[in-house]
């Protein structure tokens, strides 16, 4: 509940940042510079004299906004294209995890940054990247328990009475792993934003006049001694954030995926899931 409660006050001050102050984010007033909290400014002022809490507020709603869509984006390749290459066969498969494999050798963030410089700066590139980033990690456990249920005797029943590939897709698989997918998303995000915040701490993310949360971690590290808060707000609501989301990915992970779930140890990383379902070519 203590989870729950404070993912929710952060979307809603995200949604309701408008209402909240009337501060712009981007206003800056020089005659303000690394000022501590006051009436006019709650939690005190950058090094540009810029408001520390709008744009906390602000930059939740970047943050969050641009993770969420890096996470749907890793689904629709991940989950989309691994289940439809895994219902049409094993070759097609075969070829997808074998791609997914080659973009899996480099490790997350160093992939979205280099995905980053290809691509230029911006919201768009960086949901891109986070999306193609945290991929390999959905297509893993997609096709895991995939392989699980396509294996048990419902299905099994369901093929010899003739029904479609797609059919048996829709029907019989996907309800029964839409748990575990839903239990991934609640895995994933936390480390989308995590990822977000160190490329535009790196200042490869978004716009560098962005309040993003990473953004303001990076332009108040130069002056933690004269303007603790202005670092310390962001940071602790990073974290904050990021550790509930976690705690909410566990929790559904005991409660949607029962075999999964007997376990009370953290969720699996990339190389336990690479094991778990490593691509066999000899068998293609």
């Amino acid at each position: 509940m203590l989870t729950c409660a404070i993912v929710l006050l952060v979307v809603a001050a995200g949604l309701a940042a408008p209402w909240l102050t009337a501060n712009s984010p981007l206003d800056q007033d020089l005659l303000q510079i690394n000022k501590g909290p006051s009436v006019d400014f709650p939690l005190g002022t950058d090094h540009l004299g810029r408001d520390v809490f709008a744009r906390l507020l602000y930059g939740a709603r970047s943050t969050l906004g641009i993770s969420l869509a890096g996470t749907a984006i890793a689904f629709a390749i991940g989950a989309g294209l691994g289940l439809l290459a895994l219902t049409f066969g094993r070759w097609p498969a075969a070829v997808l995890f074998t791609l997914i494999d080659l973009v899996r050798a480099l490790p997350g963030t160093l992939l979205a940054l280099l995905l980053i410089v290809g691509l230029g700066t911006g919201p768009g590139p960086l949901i891109l990247a986070l999306g193609i980033s945290f991929a390999p990690l959905v297509a893993y456990v997609t096709r895991a328990t995939y392989q699980r249920e396509a294996a048990r005797d419902y299905v099994q029943a369901a093929a010899s009475f003739c029904g479609g590939r797609l059919h048996i897709l829709r029907r019989h698989i996907l309800p029964n792993i839409a748990g575990v997918l839903v239990t991934q998303a609640a895995i994933i995000l936390p480390r989308c934003i995590v990822t977000e915040s160190v490329l535009s701490f790196l200042g490869v993310g978004s716009s560098p006049d962005a309040p993003t949360w990473g953004r303001m971690i990076a332009d108040s590290s130069r002056f933690v001694e004269r303007a603790p808060h202005a670092i310390l707000v962001p940071l602790v609501s990073l974290v904050l954030l990021t550790l509930s989301l976690s705690a909410i990915g566990t929790y559904l992970r005991r409660h949607l995926d029962p075999v999964r779930g007997e376990t009370d140890g953290p969720p699996e990383d990339e190389t336990q899931l690479a094991d778990l379902a490593r691509p066999s070519l000899a068998s293609a």
